[in-house]
This record gives C-alpha cells, structure tokens and sequence, in this order.
C-alpha cells in the first residue's frame, strides 16, 4: 500500500445544535493534535459528542467555532483522503465482497485491473481470501466489518475514521475483530481515529487516549498508553493496563 498518513489538528473546536428553538451546546473548546500513523482513540459517556468530532473530521458536519484541519488543510467536507467505518457495515447487498471493497475506487475512477488488484490485496489483509464471490448475507458480523475495512483501507486513506465498529459484535467476536485490527494497522500504517465506549478496547489498541467530559464535550485529558507492541489480549492481565483502566474509568466517572 502506498499510504501518506496525515495528522490532525483541531484548534477551539465548538459545535452547537437547535433543537426545539433552543440551542444545545455539544462540543466545547477541542483542542488536540495527533500525529501521522497514531491510532488516537476518543473515550466519554454516551452523548458527549464523540461521534459529532468524528463526523467534523470526516466532513459530514461543520463546526460552529474553530477547525479541524487533516494534512495541513482545513476540513470543509467529504474528501478521498478519509476512511470511514461505520458501527453497521453499511455494505451493499447485492454486491460480492470484491464488489463491496471496489466500491470506493470506482467513484474515484480508477481502472479496472488497478482496482480489481488492489480490492484483492485488501480482502488478503483483513484475512478474507476465499470468500470474494460471497454476498453479505452470506457472512458472519465479524466477517461483514472486515469487508467495511478493506473497503476503506482500498482507496489508500491518509486517515481512517472508526466510530464504534465492533460495538455491535459479540464479546469472542468482537476480541477477533480487535486482534486483526492491531495487525492490520501494524501493516497499514495510516492514522486511526477510533471511537468506542469500551475502556479495555481503548488502552489495548489506542497509541493514546483522550477523554471526553459528558455534554458539552470538552477535552478532559489525554493519556499516552505505554504498553510495547505488539500487543496480545493477555496485557490485559498486567497490572500497567489495569492501572490505565482504573485512570481511565475515574476521569469518565467525573461529574
């Protein structure tokens, strides 16, 4: 893959919403950077606006106060140089899996055998060989999502946006998923912001860990996750990851 992971920067972010005549304050003040290839992931209580930031950075909102700029330039929509994955597949049904991972590189216009080519490379990384000809009701959750994943790593993003995509999967499920993401993004290298309300999640993949206030959301700390990679499920039994899990859960639980 020939990534450019780009960085983020968001300075004095504020996002209000109207609704029923009244105006409802959901992000306050964001101010943060993440450095190309991180895996950033955002923590908080439901309704904090974590998905808001996410939709910012990805182009689908635009903010009331401040910017988000990705690479250098300021957000001020959609662009081709962000992956989205969403907490649902959102994948297509009547497309194959190859169909489905194509997708993106066809808006893009790109030639068939480029694009055939490199849904193939993708469909290998997130461990789906063998399975390019099926259609999604014919796969499992786990193996729906990875679809969605190489259909966003396909179009080569400087950035991969994730809200909350394993949260619909079952626990066993859900820690397969969390296994092939640490590999994937070892070989990816792109810049991961991952959104999810499970702390255990957050310390074993995040590079580091910002956490947010309940609405309106407000940068409540980060925390720089010191635990080697790569990383395997049992350093979650190490006292250094429970130390993060408890730091963590006291800042969430802060009124």
């Amino acid at each position: 893959m020939e990534l450019h992971p780009a960085g983020v920067t968001v300075e004095h972010l504020d996002m209000e919403f109207v609704a029923r005549g009244r105006r409802q304050k959901v992000l306050e003040d964001i101010d943060l950077q993440i450095a190309p290839g991180e895996f950033f992931v955002i923590v908080g209580p439901s309704g904090c606006g974590k998905t808001t930031f996410l939709r910012i950075l990805q182009g689908l909102a635009k903010p009331t106060g401040g910017r988000a700029s990705i690479g250098g330039r300021t957000v001020t929509g959609p662009g081709i140089d962000r992956g989205f994955v969403f907490q649902n597949d959102a994948l297509y049904p009547w497309r194959t899996v190859t169909r489905n991972v194509v997708f993106g590189l066809e808006l893009q216009g790109k030639k068939k055998g480029e694009a055939a080519a490199r849904a193939q490379a993708m469909i290998e990384l997130v461990g789906l060989k063998g399975f390019e000809s099926h259609y999604p009701h014919e796969l499992s959750g786990g193996m729906r999502q990875r679809v969605n994943l190489a259909r966003a790593l396909a179009i080569e993003p400087a950035i991969l946006l994730m809200d909350e995509p394993f949260a619909a999967l079952d626990a066993l499920t859900r820690e397969s998923m969390q296994r092939e993401l640490l590999r994937i993004a070892a070989v990816a290298g792109t810049t991961i912001v991952f959104i999810t309300h499970q702390i255990d999640e957050a310390i074993l993949l995040g590079d580091r860990v910002a956490v947010f206030s309940p609405r309106p959301g407000r940068l409540r700390e980060i925390i720089a996750v010191d635990l080697p990679r790569p990383r395997q499920a049992d350093v979650k039994q190490s006292a250094a990851f429970q130390h993060y899990v408890g730091r963590i859960g006291q800042l969430i639980g802060q009124a």
